[in-house]
């Protein structure tokens, strides 16, 4: 039975320092170049063949050792392959060409399909940007890819992206026989769950950037001295969570698929592991929803906040404007060249209008103080 199967596949968020096993660059492999094989061994009941042989040498050992009652699998890994390194590879594992192109170009929704002798399955790893301040430029998500071909004997991952190694999680699987006996389906497992907890980790960090992003909008003074934040931040950080709700949302479906239908490829045992791979993922999904949905709250209390701010500045400078038009409403009367007007041989006339000036602009202040204008 499966022994601890979430501790044994739960990735480390530390990166992995031991070395690959070196499978670069070997040669007869059954493939035009192995530049991009990373590894491939085969597995018996759990534990990895020290024999060293390339991808089509490794098939034909697991498919002729058994005959029809196979025990071994081949897992073998790739990074970003041309068309001319995969080509022989899918000729040998039988992989469907619709399946090999989206593989090779990568750029794909995640996804599951089933052809007949294999199910092939596109996952989006997300890696969190770390940054010291969010700017309108930063950065906040990266993504890559990883494509599995899952078959009865064999399991092919192509990764896409700097990012979302699975070297550590090989390590893992093989400090467990038990798990890893279960053949690819394990395998597969490990991999959606290592996604998925992927995504748990960058949803936090995200929250924690939307935290900042609120405190500062609903603040009384922003960084700038101004009230409110910057919409150009928000509207950045919009955008990176949409990238990650693309990652996340469309691989409800194929998780659900592998969690509740029986899939001929997919052993019982693990299957029941898919359901707590799909739970976490309802999280991640809901978690995003909710960042979008208080990210277009947050953006429109900022905008509101401009328009408040900008209503406010008009009224003190309609305020003003009121006040200053008194002095220049009496000066202008008294500056037009008339020679009977009232008061002007008056001894106490200059003084007298200053001081209504001054009273009537003193009033005004008062009144536009109270009130809230000033």
């Amino acid at each position: 039975m499966i022994r601890e199967l979430r501790a044994a596949v739960r990735p480390a968020l530390r990166k992995d320092t031991r070395s690959g096993y070196g499978y670069e660059g070997f040669e007869g492999v059954g493939c035009a170049s192995s530049s991009a094989v990373v590894d491939c061994a085969v597995y018996r009941e759990g534990r990895r063949d020290t024999e060293h042989l390339g991808p089509a040498q490794a098939l034909r050992k697991v498919r002729s050792a058994d005959g029809n009652n196979r025990q071994g699998f081949v897992w073998i890994g790739l990074h970003e392959p041309t068309e001319e390194e995969f080509a022989g590879i899918a000729q040998e594992y039988g992989l469907h060409p619709l399946a090999v192109e989206d593989a090779v170009h990568a750029h794909q929704r995640p996804k599951l399909e089933r052809y007949d002798e294999s199910l092939f399955t596109v996952f989006k790893t997300i890696h969190y940007v770390e940054h010291a301040e969010l700017t309108a430029t930063s950065e906040v998500v990266e993504t890559g890819e990883v494509m599995c071909f899952t078959g009865r004997d064999y399991i092919i991952t192509v990764r896409h992206g700097g990012q979302g190694s699975l070297r550590a999680l090989r390590h893992r699987l093989e400090e467990d026989p038990e798990l890893l006996g279960k053949g690819p389906s394990a395998v597969l497992h490990a991999i959606a769950d290592q996604t998925v907890d992927g995504y748990l980790a960058v949803a936090d960090a995200v929250q924690d950037d939307i935290d900042e992003v609120e405190i500062e909008v609903f603040s009384d003074r922003s960084a700038n001295g101004r009230r409110g934040g910057d919409a150009s931040r928000i509207y950045q950080l919009k955008r990176e969570v949409l990238e990650f709700k693309r990652a996340v949302s469309p691989l409800m479906r194929p998780l659900q698929m592998l969690s509740e239908r029986p899939v001929r490829l997919i052993d019982p045992d693990i299957q029941k592991y898919f359901r707590d791979v799909a739970d976490h993922l309802t999280r991640v999904n809901e978690q995003v929803l909710g960042f979008d949905d208080l990210l277009n709250s947050i953006l429109q209390a900022n905008l509101a906040q401009a328009t408040v701010a900008q209503n406010e500045d008009m009224r003190k400078i309609t305020a003003w404007a009121a006040i200053f038009a008194v002095p220049t409403m009496i000066a202008g009367i008294y500056g037009m060249n008339f020679d009977y007007m009232p008061e002007t041989e008056w001894t106490y006339g200059y003084p007298a209008v200053l001081l209504l000036i001054l009273t009537i602009c003193y009033g005004m202040h008062r009144g536009f103080k109270r009130n809230g204008w000033l």
